[in-house]
């Protein structure tokens, strides 16, 4: 294909991505999903490398396992986007400029516990993006894509379960808010 073609649908598929992201879409809201999943690939790497004390040892199986699952989901969520025919992000830029999962060096100084809290509010995090993406997905009668985004739900909710138990809380104890105005009911 010649340069000026690809230059040409390049900048079509920017300026669609542009358009798609100020008035959300099930794919523009999962692009964003598909970035955070691979932030969360670099931040599960960050905390298992660098966990100290004697429950590292005892956590570290559970992020290789979270790992895994967080490489699968990757996959099969873009390919859920190509299915669709939407393109996911697919460029360190485009994963920067997309996903909401804030990243910092200082990281690797936190306790396992730490590391292990932070890990469960990232989940929680990207929820926020998945859950939306489902409602978009049914509003625009995408059932595949909705039902792809639904298993990333179970698969998130239960690394928060697991997260949250290493830490000795219910599964959502400090992740969702309480509602004060169900007081007044």
């Amino acid at each position: 294909m010649a340069s000026d073609v690809i230059e040409e649908k390049y900048q079509a598929e920017v300026k669609q991505a542009d358009i798609d992201h100020h008035t959300p879409t099930a794919g523009a809201m999962t692009g964003h999903i598909v970035a955070n999943l691979r932030i969360m690939d670099v931040k599960l790497h960050q905390a298992k490398w660098f966990m100290k004390g004697f429950e590292a040892a005892a956590v570290r199986p559970l992020y290789d396992s979270l790992i895994d699952q967080a490489r699968t989901d990757y996959d099969t969520v873009a390919d859920a986007l190509l299915d669709e025919n939407e393109l996911p992000p697919s460029t360190t830029a485009e994963y920067t400029e997309y996903k909401m999962l804030d990243e910092d060096g200082r990281n690797k100084y936190l306790s396992t516990s730490e590391l292990v809290n932070l890990t469960a509010h990232d989940y929680s995090t990207e929820n926020l993006f998945v859950t939306r993406a489902i409602k978009l997905a049914q509003k625009e009668d995408r059932p595949a894509l909705a039902a792809t985004l639904t298993t990333l739900l179970a698969h998130n909710n239960h690394a928060i379960q697991q997260l949250q138990a290493l830490l000795g809380k219910t599964a959502w104890e400090g992740l969702v808010e309480e509602d004060d105005d169900d007081d007044d009911n």
